[in-house]
């Protein structure tokens, strides 16, 4: 049996295909806390995205999206496990040999406007980049003039116009477009989005999305792309792993996720939602999503929703359900997973 196999075996949701970029395997972050305490952040993510694809990753504040999204970049490096990122193990670089490999992955962070440096020209912001990788001279040249005169147009903006100015000038979807033609300015292979329009306005978001949309068609991008809304996850992504309390309760398909999610936690997620699509199987409202959250310093043992689900009963304490398929790319870690449209005869 291959590596590749074992792995698959081990969590089926992995998949055996040769054009998966980025592969992250039991992926686990803990942090230090008082009296010899962890922050179990992130426990035990698996998932892999294929070349072109988007993955969306979803769940409440807290459940360590950010965390798993950074711990990819090795931003912090992880407690344990593994990132391939096109077959080589990031979590085993050092030095040169990582900040070179990191410059095919680049992260969008969630505030615009705190991620960018206020003393200095958003010129010189995204053009930082290349200053770094080719040097002060060579940033200078017609050619990488050109190439960041190309960036800034393709997120809208006019690098000869507004290239002067500094990020207090700029509203914060203009500052989130400042952000991405950063992340774009040297060409990455993979793109992570950690939450790039929740704070924005919701004309604003929408804008914000079609950009990014049209800059992976444009770049080739391969996306991660972290948030805490399922609409607008579901809108931009091909497939969606939910997250809740540092785990991975569910992952398939869009399409199929939002319209028949397996797991109690997703489906809380599915009825937040203030105007459902027509059609969209919708449970009785019976989620209790107004329970407290368990603290990450001291998790519940066997499935960690079980403290908030109303279908949890004795296995569900005991026993840490693993993810299990359920359809064509779709699996859920549920003892007792909601019925489909088929079982409940709708």
């Amino acid at each position: 049996m291959t590596g590749i196999e074992q792995r698959t075996a081990q969590a089926p949701h992995l998949r055996d295909r040769t054009d998966i970029v980025l592969r992250v395997e039991e992926l686990v972050v803990r942090f230090p806390a008082a009296a010899g305490r962890s922050v179990h952040a992130v426990s035990d993510v698996s998932f892999d995205i294929a070349r072109g694809e988007t993955l969306g990753l979803v769940g409440e504040s807290g459940c360590g999206k950010s965390t798993t999204g950074r711990a990819i970049m090795q931003l912090p490096r992880p407690t344990s496990g593994h990132v391939r990122f096109a077959g080589e193990d990031l979590t085993g670089l050092d030095g040169e040999r990582l900040r070179r490999t990191r410059t095919r992955l680049q992260m969008i962070f969630q505030d615009p406007i705190s991620s960018l440096n206020p003393r200095r020209t958003i010129a010189d912001i995204v053009a930082e980049g290349l200053t770094i990788w080719r040097g002060r001279r060579a940033a200078a040249e017609p050619a990488s003039r050109q190439l960041l005169a190309d960036v800034f147009e393709a997120v809208g903006l006019d690098l000869e116009r507004v290239g002067e100015r500094r990020p207090h000038q700029f509203s914060g979807g203009q500052c989130q477009r400042i952000c991405i033609a950063r992340s774009l300015v040297l060409e990455p292979e993979v793109l992570i989005c950690d939450e790039p329009v929740s704070a924005l306005d919701v004309s604003v978001q929408a804008q914000i999305l079609n950009l990014l949309e049209d800059m992976k068609a444009r770049y080739g991008l391969t996306m991660l792309f972290i948030a805490h809304d399922l609409a607008v996850v579901k809108n931009i992504s091909d497939r969606i792993a939910v997250m809740y309390l540092g785990r991975i309760c569910e992952i398939g398909g869009s399409e199929a996720l939002y319209r028949q999610a397996a797991h109690p936690y997703t489906n809380a997620l599915v009825e937040s939602i203030p105007e459902p699509e027509p059609g969209v199987l919708r449970g009785a409202g019976e989620w209790d999503t107004q329970a407290e959250l368990p603290s990450p310093l001291d998790p519940p043992g066997g499935c960690r929703y079980r403290t908030r689900c109303p279908r949890a009963e004795a296995v569900c304490a005991q026993v840490d359900p693993p993810l299990r398929p359920i359809g064509d790319d779709h699996h859920v870690a549920c003892h007792f997973p909601v019925l489909t449209r088929t079982e409940t005869g709708a």
